[in-house]
């Protein structure tokens, strides 16, 4: 069974820095195969898609963090990461990792880590 864990986060000023990372465990786990993606939710708010990266390289963000936020993997040490600049207090919410194994970003994500809290103050 793969498992995702989360790491990296924290309280910042806006205007500040975050890198999360994510690393996956399991001897199934690819991280050329699948594709990983960052989501969160905030309080009161749905869950949403902020980056995702297929395995091809292939990257892609919400509009909302877009030229803020950068989605990348290091597939020899088998961890995502997500690098977030200029951050806002509305990028406040619980962080998660999640890994689609048939590659298929636009399938739904089965593999789901435990959440990283990041709170930006104003």
């Amino acid at each position: 069974q793969v498992q995702l864990v989360e790491s990296g986060g924290g309280s910042v000023q806006a205007g500040g820095s975050l890198r999360l990372s994510c690393a996956a465990y399991g001897y199934t786990y690819t991280s050329t195969t699948y594709c990983m993606a960052w989501f969160r939710q905030a309080p009161g708010k749905q869950r949403e898609g902020v980056a995702r990266i297929d395995v091809y390289g292939t990257t892609s963000y919400a509009d909302s963090v877009k030229g803020r936020f950068t989605i990348s993997k290091d597939n020899a040490k088998n961890t995502l990461y997500l690098q977030m600049d200029s951050l806002k207090p509305e990028d406040t919410a619980m962080y998660y990792c999640a890994a689609q194994p048939d590659g298929v970003c636009s399938r739904a994500f089965p593999l789901w880590g435990q959440g990283t809290q990041v709170t930006v103050s104003s």
